[in-house]
């Protein structure tokens, strides 16, 4: 914002687009600078058609001479011998004086100059805007960025640039950064670099919980900082860059790359309490997991391929987001197989009673397998009702997932609010300034503001575009929702003006455009149109689901018709031409050409003082030439009549179109207010009408079954990968067979929270995120696939070697891997929920949705966990296939190979023997 007390409006536009514009456009990644709520120089010729008439001069005589008499050429250069020189021709016209002595007509000696039948100033281009910041006078300036750039370097550029900016303004005018929206950027990054510190620590916290030895933990502790190494090795490698959705992907990596290194120290460490020798321990233990390591990591690293090639809008979002994900989980796999075996028979000592506090660990462990063994047995011995129980928890889990709200993206609190000012269309600037004035003291009343600005004549004379930015985060105990949810009945009551508040949108979307951008078209005319759009807006408002709405086409905008008697004029010997003309000239307020300062140029407009333009009868007493000299007024050959038309008449995809706008109440969703007027516009509207959607809402929708499809796709996905790694389709159906379960909790959780929402409008008195499937939500339910694959893979591959080795029927062999692997698997369970933890106490910007895609993990790992420790046995118990014969199979064969090794070896001596 450029303010000043000494300079006019026009002054500081002028001022700005001379100097500061070129300045902030010479910045790399800057697209354009635009000047808002300002207007430029203009010669403004008033005239004064009283005194034209007298003196016999028209609105066409005043275009033609200005249009003659000042002119802008290059006149060229002239040579002579060795030199030459350029030739400016004094064409041109500068300042008002030389303007007011430009001759207009000649009438035998009588010379009528422009100063004679008009005002000549230097004002204003338009009279149509005007604006404010913090209710002074201010103009500002709109910084774009172009689409390839980072928005944060350029206006991190942009701020650098600003000391320099203010150190050259002229005296007395200030500026200020009114509204930056790389704010809301900026923080969200700080707070999930805060985040990624925290789950850090907690994780760190949770793996000695659980081991109650610090030597052992720090071996899978060194995995985060070398697997977030690697993962930023191969962020530079692909191009990407630290930003908001990387440090979230980085974010849940702690919970995940230390669970492959947890398993293998886990093991080891069983081995090494057996009684084998820490070397020996590590080697045995490591060959046992290499399989199931393996299987997870590109398990869980296959989940998020799907992400990464997906196109649209998800693709765009979260291309950068998976393919972090995927690269910390194959670097923590390679160390977990690697470095951590190697740390183990290093670190851990054979026969260590360890710390009493350690002995503790191991007891409760203790207790809790062989309470776990107990509860197997009843679980193997009612395996059909786990059956069941699954296939309840699918039939749940799609009703849940039907019955939950819908959304692109969770609101987020971006601390700003915008209002919208509607006035009615035959109003004019100065009635719209005084409702923005009283909404102005509205504004500034509010205890979270900190800057308001107000733009009058924004996008149209009758509009106005406000903007409420609101302290920091930490600086406020009530977000925008609650704000807006206060200021929106204030606002209804206003009279005479449409007033609403909206919060920008969590996604790029067009400016200006609202969450619902409902789009009728038809081939037929727009009254149809109207009439249906008319009649949904009302039944939208009487939903209950919408806090505003609003009608783009609306037959309500007066019109004065001149009805121009055309053999009257053609007896006057007056064209049409004439007119035309004169009408453009005296109430148009068009340039007619130019006229050039300090190397600058500036637009000449002749028009009429706003006085002789009030009504439409002082239209009529404007006069024109005849064929015989004589000045007629307008009224000898036109009359008035009056009309109504439409405010704005458009079109959608080649077609007639009219579009409903409108903003949902605050616990309400984009999917439940689309889903009211798709069903609502079929009961109305006519053959041949059909509907569609733009902005927010196009987006919701194209990319509404996306993540759903990406779901299938990555189970379809890991089924395959799972198959192929145990040759069987029968085991992946056992290791997923839990992910209903976890489903279900997620959804469950999910659906609690809308319903919280919903009752308290959003104005809960903590962060609950927003309770609805959205592309963060989904995204969390794509990843609880891999998370929980991986503690089938660990039962099921276990139990298959017991079968394979020991000889173990299958109820026996997945009993004893159960118990074995419950240790791995509720530390690995636990790592990732409570590394999440910091994302679901998460406040501030983006904490809503940090909050969803945590919540999904916390919710469907902790809930789909219990469920899997005792639905995996029963399945397995159920569906696996006898491995015994395998062992059989491989002694066999061993046999002939004994009895030729034997031949092969020499006779031992006696000594040897």
């Amino acid at each position: 914002s450029f303010k000043s007390e000494q300079m006019s409006p026009p002054q500081i536009s002028d001022y700005l687009d001379r100097v500061v514009k070129p300045e902030l456009q010479a910045i790399n990644g800057v697209a354009s600078a635009e000047i808002l709520g300002g207007s430029t120089f203009a010669m403004r010729a008033w005239l004064d058609p009283a005194r034209m008439a007298a003196l016999g001069v028209t609105p066409l005589d005043v275009r033609d001479a200005l249009a003659a008499n000042n002119f802008t050429t290059a006149a060229g250069e002239i040579k002579a011998g060795f030199t030459q020189q350029n030739i400016n021709a004094q064409t041109s016209l500068e300042t008002p004086e030389q303007f007011a002595q430009l001759v207009i007509a000649r009438h035998g000696t009588e010379i009528v100059r422009l100063g004679q039948i008009a005002r000549i100033d230097l004002g204003p281009q338009n009279y149509d805007s005007t604006s404010a910041f913090d209710g002074v006078k201010a103009v500002f300036m709109g910084i774009q960025t172009t689409p390839d750039s980072n928005p944060l370097t350029v206006i991190g550029n942009v701020r650098e640039a600003m000391p320099e900016i203010q150190r050259l303004l002229p005296q007395g005018l200030e500026a200020k950064i009114a509204y930056d929206a790389t704010e809301f950027i900026n923080s969200s990054i700080w707070e999930v670099a805060k985040t990624l510190a925290e789950a850090a620590v907690i994780v760190i916290i949770v793996i000695f919980l659980f081991l109650g030895n610090l030597r052992s933990t720090f071996i899978p502790v060194v995995t985060i900082p070398l697997s977030l190494i690697g993962v930023a090795l191969a962020l530079v490698a692909l191009g990407y860059s630290i930003n908001l959705l990387t440090l979230l992907a980085l974010v849940l990596a702690i919970g995940l790359v230390v669970d492959d290194a947890i398993v293998v120290v886990e093991n080891i460490h069983r081995h090494i309490e057996e009684g084998m020798k820490p070397f020996n321990a590590a080697l045995q233990g490591a060959r046992e997991i290499t399989g199931p390591v393996i299987a997870m990591t590109i398990t869980l690293a296959a989940v998020y391929a799907p992400i990464g090639f997906t196109a649209g809008l998800t693709g765009a979002l979260f291309r950068e987001f998976a393919f972090t994900l995927a690269g910390a989980v194959i670097v923590s796999g390679v160390i977990a197989l690697t470095l951590s075996p190697m740390m183990t028979s290093k670190l851990l000592k054979e026969h260590d009673e360890g710390s009493r506090f350690g002995r503790f660990v191991e007891r409760v462990f203790g207790r809790l397998q062989a309470f776990y063994r107990r509860r197997l047995d009843g679980t193997i011995g009612q395996r059909a009702v786990f059956a069941w129980v699954a296939v309840l928890t699918i039939a749940v889990s799609v009703v849940l997932y039907q019955a939950i709200g819908r959304q692109l993206a969770p609101a987020e609190d971006q601390g700003v609010l915008f209002a919208f000012v509607n006035a009615p269309e035959h109003t004019n600037l100065d009635y719209l300034q005084t409702y923005t004035d009283d909404l102005t003291g509205t504004f500034m009343a509010v205890p979270e503001k900190q800057n308001l600005f107000a733009i009058n004549g924004f996008p149209n004379s009758h509009s106005a575009f406000m903007g409420l930015i609101l302290r920091p985060w930490e600086k406020r105990d009530r977000s925008d929702l609650t704000v807006m949810g206060e200021l929106q009945p204030k606002f209804m009551a206003v009279p005479g003006v449409q007033v609403f508040a909206t919060a920008p949108s969590a996604i790029p979307v067009g400016a200006g455009e609202l969450p619902v951008e409902f789009v009728l078209t038809y081939p037929g005319d727009y009254t149809k149109l109207a009439d249906v759009l008319d009649t949904l807006k009302a039944e939208a408002m009487k939903s209950g689901l919408f806090i505003f709405t609003n009608a783009d086409l609306r037959f309500s905008t007066p019109q004065v018709e001149l009805i121009v008697d055309k053999d009257k004029a053609n007896t006057l010997g007056v064209t049409m031409r004439d007119v035309g003309a004169t009408l453009a000239t005296l109430l148009g307020g068009n340039n007619v050409n130019r006229f050039t300062v300090q190397g600058r140029s500036y637009e000449v407009i002749p028009q009429v003082p706003r006085g002789e333009r009030s009504t439409a009868d002082r239209v009529l007493q404007y006069r024109v030439r005849a064929a015989d000299g004589t000045m007629v007024p307008l009224s000898a050959f036109i009359s008035l009549g009056q009309t109504v038309q439409p405010n704005g008449l458009q079109t959608f995809q080649q077609l007639n179109s009219a579009t409903l706008q409108g903003v949902p109440f605050p616990g309400r969703t984009i999917g439940e207010a689309i889903g009211f007027l798709e069903a609502k516009v079929k009961e109305i509207m006519p053959q041949g009408m059909s509907y569609d959607f733009k902005g927010e809402s196009r987006q919701f929708v194209t990319e509404g079954n996306t993540l759903a499809v990406t779901f299938l796709f990555a189970l379809i996905l890991i089924y395959l990968v799972l198959a192929a790694q145990f040759e069987s389709f029968r085991d992946p159906f056992i290791i997923l067979i839990g992910l209903p379960a976890t489903v279900f909790g997620a959804l469950f959780v999910l659906w609690v929270l809308g319903n919280i929402n919903g009752m308290m409008q959003n104005d809960t008195p903590i962060n609950l995120g927003s309770g609805t499937i959205n592309i963060y939500t989904q995204i969390g339910l794509v990843t609880l696939i891999g998370l929980i694959a991986k503690h089938g893979i660990l039962m099921v591959e276990f139990a298959n070697k017991l079968q394979e080795t020991q000889g173990l029927d299958k109820n026996l062999a997945i009993k004893e891997a159960a118990a074995i692997r419950l240790r791995p698997i509720l530390m690995t369970t636990a790592s990732m929920v409570i590394g999440v933890v910091p994302l679901l106490l998460a406040n501030g910007a983006g904490a809503k949705s940090r909050f969803d895609i945590g919540i999904v993990i916390a919710a469907g790992m902790t809930i789909g966990t219990l469920f899997t420790l005792f639905i995996t046995p029963a399945i397995y118990s159920y569906v696996a296939r006898d491995r015994r014969h395998m062992r059989e199979e491989a002694v066999v064969a061993a046999k002939p190979a004994e009895a030729a090794e034997a031949k092969r070896l020499p006779p031992m001596s006696a000594a040897a023997e």
